[in-house]
Parts: C-alpha cells; structure tokens; sequence
C-alpha cells in the first residue's frame, strides 16, 4: 500500500476516489461514518490549498457536487455574526494568549456553535461530499478531533474529507492518533479512513 505520494499522485488519486462509485455510494466502510482524512505534509499547507481547489473544480466537472467548507472562514462568519469579532482583534495585542484560546473556544464551541453553522451548510447546499479544510489555521481554538466527533450526527449522509496538515497514524498499542503539524500526538480519533488507502 503507496504512503509517500508525490503531489501529483495525491491529487490524481483524490480525484480517482472521489469520483468513484464506491466512494459516493459509502460502500465498503461497514457501518461506520462516512468520514475520511486527507493527511498532507504541512510543509504543503499552501499547494494543498491550490490543489483542493483544483480538485472541486476536476470532480465538479465529473459531475460531483464538493460542498467546500473552511473552518476558518466558518470561525471568522461565527465571531462576526455575533458581534464579537472587532472586540477580539481590539483586546487581542492587550491579553494572555490563554485568555484569547479560552474566550474562543467557548464562542467556537464545535457542539453549540460550529457544528450547527456546518450543518445550516450541509442542509442549504446540494452536495455529493463534503471538504473540510483550516484545520491548521483554528488551532488550537478549534481542534479537528472535536469538530469531527460533534459532526457523527450531521454530516453522515455524504462522505466527509477532512483535509489534515499533519499524520493519521493506526496502531494496534495506542489506537489512531491525530498528529496536527506531525507533532502534536494528543488529538484520538477512531472512526475515520485514510483517503490515501481507500481503494476503488
């Protein structure tokens, strides 16, 4: 099984998957949520950007519909909506970095407020799968263990492709680990698939 994909195999790849019948259709993932991690070198953080972006545009011409979704851009949406955002740019330069984190996790909260943004997303715009993107760019606001976690009972309907600047690692010892940036080996999560070994 291929690991170590060059960009080009990556991209070629991820368009083979997300094409397929198999992948749309949730089959072979025994009853488990259609969710699916794109790790990458975060090195890459900026091609990968242009590389996803490509690849809505190659799988929408196949006619699959990508529902597109930055974390980011969604956080950012969230704090303005709420009238918070000019406040928090404004005591930013003036506080403690654990003063900020806390302030938004509570606003970004993924169970109360991110979630159900996502969500308004997924029930608004036709789709055939869903990317989520920014994960590097909430942490640690935001961490993707949580966002995925909250979102079993949304997003089950259409597979999920979480874009991962970092590694997904399975091990039989210690289960399956988020390591964000290839370093931080904090985040568990379980239930979802490697893209890059999904075959089809």
């Amino acid at each position: 099984m291929k690991l170590d994909f060059s960009r080009k195999e990556r991209a070629e790849h991820l368009y083979r998957v997300i094409t397929s019948e198999r992948f749309l259709t949730k089959q072979g993932l025994g009853n488990e949520v259609p969710f699916f991690i794109c790790p990458f070198p975060a090195v890459e953080g900026l091609s990968m950007v242009d590389d996803r972006k490509d690849l809505v545009s190659r799988v929408g011409h196949s006619g699959v519909r990508v529902l597109d979704l930055n974390l980011y851009d969604i956080a950012l949406e969230i704090l303005a909506e709420r009238d918070i955002l000019e406040q928090i740019l404004e005591i930013e330069a003036d506080s403690e970095k654990p003063e900020i984190k806390d302030l938004l996790q509570g606003v970004l909260a993924p169970e109360t407020h991110l979630v159900p943004k996502i969500g308004a997303a997924i029930s608004a715009t036709p789709h055939d799968v869903i990317f989520l993107s920014g994960v590097g760019e909430v942490y640690p606001f935001i961490r993707s263990h949580n966002v995925l976690n909250n979102l079993q009972s949304t997003a089950k309907d259409a597979p999920t492709v979480l874009f991962f600047p970092g590694n997904y690692t399975h091990a039989l010892a210690t289960g399956a680990s988020l390591d964000l940036f290839g370093m931080l080996h904090d985040d568990k999560y379980y239930r979802a698939f490697n893209i890059l070994n999904y075959e089809v």
